[in-house]
């Protein structure tokens, strides 16, 4: 018996690769055994035809672009505006009563805040509410007018394009 590790080791996976079949581990051939042989094709065999199928399929069709969220919206005007004025989240935040981490989830649109904070924040940076909404609409619009390429007949709506639920 010798102490000395083996030149190479046998990997099993514990999951097969996607699209391919299981490996089968092969035993390692012992010195002085035969090798084995392999099945051959038969002489004369005609190789298997390619199914039609497998002929280059055409692309499937773009996704439509993502109808712009309200959170992300209401969120973008806070963060303009507090960068407007020049001031810190920590400052806004604390003016706001509200937590400094929750008001950066507020404006990268991580978080749909309730009414009671979108004031608090709108006041701490000299808005009311009425105008943080009225710009988010006005963003709303401007994105929907450019989405639909600028067909104003389509992205008017008797609302044009401010509608809240509770």
């Amino acid at each position: 018996m010798t102490d000395q590790a083996p030149d190479h080791a046998h990997v099993i996976p514990l999951r097969p690769r996607a699209g391919r079949r299981e490996a089968v581990p092969r035993a390692q051939p012992t010195p002085g055994a035969q090798p084995t042989h392999r099945a051959q094709p038969m002489p004369g065999a005609q190789p298997t035809p390619r199914p039609e199928s497998a002929s280059p399929r055409p692309l499937p069709p773009a996704p439509a672009p993502r109808e712009p969220l309200w959170r992300d919206l209401v969120g973008d005007v806070l963060r303009r505006e507090r960068l407007a004025q020049e001031r810190t989240l920590k400052d806004v935040a604390e003016a706001a009563r509200i937590s400094m981490p929750y008001l950066s989830e507020v404006e990268r649109g991580r978080k749909e805040a309730s009414s009671e904070v979108l004031a608090a924040a709108a006041q701490a940076l000299g808005l009311g509410l009425g105008d943080l909404l009225s710009r988010a609409q006005g963003e709303l619009v401007r994105l929907t007018a450019r989405r639909t390429g600028g067909n104003r007949a389509m992205s008017r709506s008797s609302h044009n394009g401010l509608c809240l639920a509770a």
